[in-house]
């Protein structure tokens, strides 16, 4: 009897624990956070038990992806399609509000004072901590890290992505580009022009470019192997992007778990085949034997990567560069392509430039304003998120620690507070002056110490791909091109980019 009533006693003691504490995570905890935002005149849209907001981001996303931007408006006004629960809600609450991602408090917003404050100001806030789901598309590279493991990854990664390295690689960007376009002549077989999907055809070259640039010639094509294989984990990796992670929930072996365990074992395996493969020169030029080089720091003392951070470093980079390049590429031609006197005065420069300049990055100018005006219309990174370490101000606004920032820098770059009444319009005469106060908000590679490392690649890419294709084509879109930008882990064209291609005679 005393047994029985000793195991009652334990049963129930352990039941109000777990009650006590549901009750405590989901439903005080929340209250009071909610309590102490609404003090300060932060609202947002009510919070739901278990799933915060979360089930109303995604109904939101689906609704906005199923309908093109209609013909007739402008195409370039775009963030309730791309952002629709920020735009919604923005237009409801302000600028800055609080929505919640399951019990996590999550504070959005688009002001740019309070963007740049959350970028550079050290010690308060840092990149959140990514579900064990996320870490296998981003791995454990400098997306992912923080604290001391992350300054070491940052001070390796740096030497590899030098402007004098980036240049060394100019002349297999054009052979890479050059290569391509033999292709284009092929498919157009006399014809007068032809129609390509530079999406797809930008993705292509931008992996082998940067196969090339990652391991050096005799690689590239397991080099493409790998980038297929990541973009592959990134459309597993959106399925669950807007869900509330379960805890223990990467052990159970559902469909999408054991296609992730698959292809991450795969891309693992490839790298690691390639530094096998690699020679044990670290002196050489590619990015591989930059990341295996070793590092001396301030105090004379070697550091240098282990293996698997060596392969973590490789996995982000081949998501972020390609992804990155790529989508800049594609939007650049789609926007040039649309604005037919941009694409008139890019080419008279480039033909100009390249007959008289032997160091065209410095003075391609108006190709670099292209680029400037397509990063802040279309931006690769469309939101920048960040944890609040412990508790601290943004502007006027206490924030207890734990809360995340959802920092809207697609709806801060569109802002027409911001930049004027044509901040939906294709304008790259903006950055001609590059004292201008709005300069200093284009933030498409981030901010601060998380600046990414290899933003001087994706844009001297950018320029040596497209002066060589302004150089030998003129282009315009096709018909059948449909404008719907969308976010897939970054900003894409949904139908793909179809153009219409015409070659220039010599």
């Amino acid at each position: 009897m005393a047994v029985l009533f000793i195991f009652h006693y334990l049963f129930f003691v352990f039941l109000f624990v777990l009650v006590f504490r549901f009750v405590y995570s989901n439903l005080w905890i929340p209250w009071r956070i909610q309590s102490h935002f609404k003090r300060q005149g932060l609202t947002g849209p009510r919070y739901r038990i278990f799933t915060g907001n979360s089930s109303e981001v995604s109904r939101l996303t689906a609704e906005a992806k199923s309908k093109p931007i209609p013909s007739g408006d402008n195409p370039h006004e775009f963030v309730h399609r791309v952002a629709p629960h920020y735009h919604d809600w923005s237009l409801a609450y302000g600028k800055t509000f609080l929505y919640w991602f399951g019990s996590k408090p999550v504070v959005a917003t688009s002001d740019p004072s309070l963007i740049r404050e959350a970028l550079t100001v050290t010690g308060s806030f840092d990149r959140i901590v990514h579900n064990p789901l996320s870490k296998l598309l981003y791995a454990q590279g400098l997306p992912g890290l923080r604290g001391q493991q992350w300054s070491y990854h940052r001070r390796i990664a740096i030497q590899a992505f030098t402007m004098s390295k980036v240049k060394r690689w100019v002349p297999e960007m054009v052979k890479s580009t050059m290569v391509l376009m033999e292709k284009w002549e092929e498919k157009r077989n006399g014809e007068e022009e032809i129609e390509l999907e530079v999406h797809r055809e930008m993705h292509s070259l931008s992996a082998e470019m940067l196969s090339r640039t990652a391991f050096g010639n005799s690689m590239e094509e397991e080099g493409k192997r790998i980038f297929a294989l990541q973009e592959h984990m990134m459309r597993l990796f959106y399925r669950v992007r807007w869900s509330v992670y379960v805890p223990g929930f990467r052990f159970f072996p559902s469909k999408t778990n054991r296609e992730l365990w698959k292809v991450e074992k795969q891309i693992r395996g490839s790298i690691l085949i390639l530094i096998e493969n690699n020679d044990n020169n670290t002196s050489g030029g590619t990015l591989l034997q930059a990341f295996m080089s070793p590092y001396t720091n301030q105090n004379g003392e070697e550091e240098k990567l282990g293996i698997e951070e060596v392969i973590d470093e490789c996995k982000t980079f081949y998501f972020a560069a390609k992804e990155t390049t790529g989508n800049l590429i594609t939007w650049v031609l789609v926007l040039l392509a649309m604005h037919q006197k941009w694409q008139d005065i890019a080419r008279e420069e480039v033909t100009r430039v390249l007959e008289t300049t032997p160091d065209i990055l410095q003075d391609l100018k108006t190709l670099g304003m292209i680029i400037n005006e397509t990063l802040r219309l279309y931006p690769p990174a469309m939101t920048l998120n960040r944890d609040t370490l412990s508790r601290a101000k943004l502007g006027d606004v206490e924030v207890p620690a734990g809360t995340q920032l959802y920092l809207s820098v697609i709806a801060m770059q569109h802002d027409k507070e911001t930049w004027g009444d044509d901040a939906e319009e294709f304008n790259p005469g903006r950055f001609e002056d590059p004292r201008r106060k709005e300069s200093a908000l284009l933030v498409p590679f981030g901010l601060g110490g998380r600046t990414c490392v290899g933003q001087n690649l994706a844009v001297v890419e950018a320029k040596m791909v497209i002066a060589t294709i302004l150089r030998h084509y003129s282009f315009r879109l096709s018909p059948s091109y449909v404008h719907a930008p969308v976010l897939l882990v970054t900003l894409q064209p949904q139908n793909g980019a179809h153009l219409l291609f015409t070659r220039i005679s010599s």
